[in-house]
């Protein structure tokens, strides 16, 4: 394990981030985007394999400290434990990437009530209790930069099947604009990040891998230029940030047109990216 991470008061210098859902896709892209900058890390996931394997990359790579704490966030007592854990380290977290997430294929009666709980647990609550605990010394210390990586599908009309996705991700999207409001004289800055479908193992966990794989290239962003664009966009104060012309175009769109209307068109197209 990596020893206590050291910090000073200069911007970008000694400073550390904590990302969750580490492991692979979107988080494991932020811990490149991060280490390139020189921030140090402190990963967690389910596979402890995998970030040790990315430990060892970063800190060979980027000469960064990188402390991996392995955890579920599906279970309530993880976020408690991981700010007791690094608070008895002495290690202070500059930085929050809440970005463990999945989804869940089908409609909404298609899965037993325990596995919406664990999915609301890690998609909504645990976002929520992460930046409840990780907050305050950040606005001690009159610094902080958190990202919650949310998702076009929270800012689109929402169609049948993943019912809960687009609804957790609509309520990062509001928790993430009411967050930095009332942070935002405080040193903090918070982005709700909302890439559109972004190369990762996200459809393979949800079994839709060979129905997305009939939409277009250019619908598709890899997962290292989505993480910097979201580290961008939080070091500028960019609340709320949508990467790619095309996910920007969506959203636009959605915002603009009659709703009657954009609800008819992802009804028309939904097949194509979902498994009701």
């Amino acid at each position: 394990m990596a020893t206590p991470i050291s910090r000073d008061t200069t911007p970008g210098l000694n400073r550390t981030v904590l990302i969750t859902g580490a492991s692979a896709g979107i988080g494991e892209a932020f811990a490149r985007v991060f280490a390139a900058h020189g921030w140090h890390l402190v990963i967690t996931a389910r596979r402890e394999d995998r970030l040790r394997a990315l430990q060892h990359e970063l800190e060979s790579g980027y000469r960064v400290d990188v402390r991996c704490i392995p955890g579920d966030l599906a279970d309530p007592s993880t976020p408690m434990r991981l700010a007791d854990e690094l608070n008895v380290a002495g290690v202070h977290v500059d930085g929050l990437i809440n970005n463990a997430g999945y989804g869940i294929a089908g409609n909404l009666l298609a899965s037993p009530w325990p596995t919406h709980a664990a999915f609301l647990r890690v998609m909504v609550t645990a976002v929520v209790e992460m930046s409840y605990r990780f907050l305050p010394p950040m606005l001690e210390a009159g610094y902080g930069r958190i990202v919650n990586v949310a998702s076009l599908a929270g800012i689109v009309p929402p169609v049948a099947g993943h019912t809960l996705y687009a609804a957790a991700k609509s309520f990062a999207i509001k928790f993430s604009q009411s967050l930095a409001a009332e942070v935002r004289h405080g040193g903090v800055n918070v982005t709700a990040l909302c890439p559109g479908f972004t190369f990762s193992e996200f459809h393979d966990v949800t079994g839709t891998r060979q129905i997305v794989r009939q939409l277009p290239k250019w619908m598709w962003m890899d997962a290292y230029t989505v993480a910097k664009a979201g580290y961008a966009a939080v070091m500028a104060g960019q609340v709320v940030r949508t990467p790619g012309a095309a996910n920007r175009v969506m959203a636009g769109l959605s915002k603009v047109l009659p709703e009657s209307l954009t609800q008819a068109a992802v009804r028309r197209n939904s097949g194509k990216f979902r498994k009701a």
